[in-house]
């Protein structure tokens, strides 16, 4: 087993994507999130039902919030669950997110980073480095043309 992991480990040459297709990859997947929500509520509207406006700073704004960061989360999930790795953001700016080991992300490896997000201030961390979601399930966003995802060839 250790030979393997030694192995994936040459075989995949990552090539980190940059500060500005990191940003432009959440830019555009909040603009899609906006998009979509404006549908949900669109459709919801016309289908009869009621969006009710809060004052600002109640506890229905708070709880308006939580379950806005939550439903972000999932939206994030299951773009990357069903593209694997990729949401619409990571299509047009040619970035994927992966393993450390360049494997594919398994399902809960992708629901922790995607609910990691909804941490307060987590979107700052991606002036760093390595951005906490990032960190925190060991994955990488990868420049997909310019890394190099090698397998291993089956012995028959």
């Amino acid at each position: 087993m250790e030979q393997q992991s030694y192995l994936s480990d040459l075989e995949f040459n990552p090539v980190l994507a940059g500060a500005g297709q990191r940003f432009a990859d959440y830019l555009i997947d909040l603009i899609a999130f906006f998009i979509f929500v404006f549908l949900l509520m669109f459709v919801f509207v016309r289908a009869g039902g009621t969006i009710y406006s809060y004052p600002p700073y109640s506890a229905q704004d708070l709880l308006y919030r939580a379950v806005m960061l939550l439903f972000y989360a999932m939206f994030m999930f299951l773009q990357e669950m069903i593209f694997k790795g990729r949401s619409i953001g990571k299509f047009i700016t040619g970035t994927k997110a992966v393993n450390e080991d360049g494997t594919e992300m398994e399902p809960k490896t992708t629901f922790v980073r995607s609910l990691s997000r909804a941490v307060p201030f987590e979107a700052f961390s991606a002036f760093g480095a390595h951005p906490w979601h990032d960190k925190w399930t060991k994955t990488y966003v990868v420049d997909v043309k310019k890394t190099t995802f090698n397998t291993i060839p089956e012995i028959s």
